[in-house]
């Protein structure tokens, strides 16, 4: 018999050669670690982008990178594809940590075929969403592709409802999070469309079905990438994409950042964070809002930001649909999620844009355990044709349906105005908030008050030919509506409100609610809830 090892105590580094199995092993590994070559690596850095490589480096954990299937090549034989040895197949794919905290990934490499997907390609991508899956951490994409390799025909495109089919799988069970770092086109878009959070960066992130040529072709018009797909259009008007970042670095730790207030799965909690900002502190700048004119604009994020933690609110969607707010905040260390009306944007109105953007955000605050505070001050839903025919019925109810399918912790607080359907829409007791509130300067009516009186009293008001004694009247009859129709009082006696409370009051009452909410569902025993597309 040969021994081979001597007592394990004795082990020191050996001087003898390396085996030829490992030299070659060594070299081949290496050869992987190279990718593309200078040539192409210069001419990716030329365009401002980092390399795969060096993006996962910087987004996760110093030397927390565990890589897999990094041999991969692809079996196409047309076009001399296999000839090339490509290994990894235009993808990288692993494991890594942030704050941590495991993640898995994968980073497409442009410098590789353009980082064109063929059926190789997306194995590697389902297989680690798989394994993200079954060990229920956060999966990241890191976009960065030409779209489907043309030279393996179909099953790219296979390979492409390979990875839609695991996108679905995975929604509402972990995080899904996007980063678009060059072109995604085509097919392509779709799988970060299905995911929960998309990130692109100023001038170098480009999204579209068909390219400006295409564009061209079919419609006679003709539009730039920047303006047909780029971070501006997708944050603003389509509302595809929820943070926009100037640079990869900058987009890298917000992503960072996104993952700090998200569970690792639907069955777990968000980290708790400790903090030095007390739960009583008093903020007695909100009583600003009982003197202030229902009409009158103003920022939502100032009241945000006097309620949270250390006044950090982390804002998603930020470009998009500015008439309502989402985002997280800490309250008591305990991460919540944020819907709030913004009176600074077309009064707070609710329309097309703002119900989809709310209504998706609360069906993943909803799927992962994450508790709702709804700050409410709008005049209703936005009136006018275009708004009609946008499909403001449909989009309206999605609204409806996700605050009343919605069984996580919700607390609402009404600060000036809920009329119509919106205060119903904005999480009403009647759709089963569990603590709603309300300041003692809000209206809560079928409308405003001013309006009402001018239907109900119309004929009174006319019959007052003299201008001056008519607004007299008017504002008589308004006030006494208010009082007896629109008051928060009215609405605390038939149990719509449960307490009027000391704007100064606010932040102790809503941690306070939410820690008798704490303990309201079992996250185990929680049904899957997917996060489809709105």
């Amino acid at each position: 018999m040969i021994e081979l090892f001597e007592d394990p105590r004795l082990d020191k580094p050996s001087n003898d050669p390396a085996p030829e199995s490992l030299i070659k092993f060594r070299q081949i590994s290496q050869d992987a670690l190279k990718g593309a070559g200078e040539a192409r690596i210069k001419a990716q850095k030329d365009k401002g982008k980092m390399t795969a490589r060096e993006r996962i480096s910087y987004l996760l954990d110093k030397d927390s990178f565990f890589e897999i299937q990094s041999l991969l090549e692809t079996s196409c034989t047309d076009f001399g594809v296999k000839d090339k040895h490509i290994k990894g197949d235009g993808v990288v794919t692993g494991f890594g940590r942030i704050n941590g905290r495991e993640v898995a990934l994968f980073a497409q490499d442009f410098t590789q075929l353009g980082g064109s997907l063929g059926l190789a390609h997306a194995r590697k991508i389902a297989d680690i969403m798989d394994k993200a899956i079954e060990a229920k951490i956060p999966i990241i994409g890191l976009f960065d592709s030409g779209g489907a390799r043309i030279q393996e025909g179909v099953d790219s495109l296979n390979g492409f409802g390979e990875i839609f089919y695991r996108n679905v799988k995975a929604s509402g069970v972990i995080p899904q999070i996007s980063v678009i770092l060059g072109p995604c086109a085509g097919g392509a878009a779709y799988s970060p469309a299905l995911t929960d959070f998309i990130f692109m960066v100023d001038g170098i992130s480009h999204m579209f079905i068909t390219g400006p040529s295409a564009v061209k072709a079919a419609t006679g018009e003709e539009v730039d990438f920047d303006s047909l797909g780029g971070s501006k259009p997708h944050s603003e008007k389509s509302g595809v994409c929820q943070f926009v970042a100037k640079s990869e670095q900058d987009c890298f730790r917000q992503v960072r950042e996104l993952l700090s207030f998200l569970p690792q799965n639907c069955e777990e909690s968000s980290p708790l964070q400790t903090t030095s900002d007390v739960t009583d502190r008093s903020v007695p700048v909100l009583e600003r809002i009982c003197e202030m004119d229902p009409k009158k604009a103003f920022r939502i994020h100032h009241v945000i930001w006097r309620l949270a933690d250390d006044f950090g609110f982390f804002e998603i969607h930020q470009n998009f649909a500015k008439n309502i707010v989402t985002g997280f905040i800490r309250l008591a260390g305990h991460v919540v999620g944020v819907v709030a009306n913004n009176p600074a944007h077309l009064g707070g109105a609710l329309d097309c844009d703002a119900s989809d953007k709310a209504a998706r955000f609360i069906r993943f605050l909803n799927a992962f355990n994450i508790p709702l505070l709804t700050l409410v001050d709008t005049g209703g839903y936005l009136p006018g044709v275009a708004q009609e025919h946008g499909g403001i019925i449909r989009h309206g109810a999605k609204l409806l349906y996700a605050y009343s399918e919605a069984t996580i912790p919700k607390i609402t607080l009404v600060l000036r105005k809920a009329y119509g359907g919106a205060y119903i829409a904005m999480g009403s007791k009647i759709l089963k908030g569990d603590f709603n509130f309300a300041f003692p300067s809000a209206e809560i009516a079928v409308m405003g008050p001013r309006g009402a009186v001018e239907i109900l009293y119309s004929r009174a008001l006319k019959a007052e030919k003299d201008p001056a004694k008519q607004e007299e009247l008017k504002i008589k009859m308004t006030q006494e509506y208010s009082d007896k129709f629109a008051s928060p009082y009215q609405a605390a006696t038939n149990g719509s409100i449960d307490e009027i409370i000391e704007p100064a009051e606010a932040r102790s009452k809503i941690i306070r609610a939410f820690a008798v909410l704490r303990t309201k569902r079992d996250p185990k025993n929680h049904p899957k809830r997917g996060n489809i597309p709105l």
